[in-house]
């Protein structure tokens, strides 16, 4: 009796989809944590294909050679204020709005920790659906990808600026 031989193996129909890293940046000058003269900080908002959003900033003054470097956490109000300046705001659409505003505002609850229960959970929720919550891109980009992987068709867009 003759062995057969082994069949092949079975073609995967898994997709893997591949989420890529949203990010913005600026640069500001801030004194050397070492010497104290004033050089220029480059800090980066990401939001990573995991799903977290994340704060680096590093820096290397020119005048003693030391270098500086954090990482994680949020950007400070400034800084988050600097990238909505220089790269504009981006906004959250939603393209097809759900039954209810419950998913959303599960999302919301997951995602920004809001309460349910409080008024400001759904005045959020309605900003949500009218299309007037706005961000950073990778802030925006976090709700749009979490609003559709509870089934909502939703975008984050850049602002146009006016003029």
């Amino acid at each position: 009796m003759s062995a057969e031989p082994p069949l092949p193996p079975a073609a995967s129909t898994e997709q893997r989809t591949v989420t890529a890293a949203v990010t913005e940046a600026v640069t500001y000058a801030a004194p050397c944590p070492d010497c104290g003269a004033v050089t220029d900080h480059h800090g980066v908002q990401t939001l990573l294909p995991d799903g977290r959003l994340r704060w680096d900033v590093e820096s290397t003054c020119a005048a003693c050679g030391s270098a500086f470097a954090a990482c994680g956490g949020e950007p400070p109000g400034e800084r988050r204020d600097q990238m909505l300046a220089a790269h504009g705001p981006a906004k959250l659409r939603i393209r097809t709005p759900p039954p209810t505003a419950a998913v959303i505002m599960r999302v919301l609850r997951a995602t920004l920790g809001v309460d349910l229960a409080s008024a400001s959970a759904r005045a959020l929720s309605r900003r949500v659906l009218d299309g007037d919550c706005w961000g950073t891109l990778p802030e925006t980009e976090l709700l749009a990808r979490r609003l559709r992987a509870s089934g909502i068709d939703a975008v984050a867009e850049r602002i146009p600026a006016a003029g």
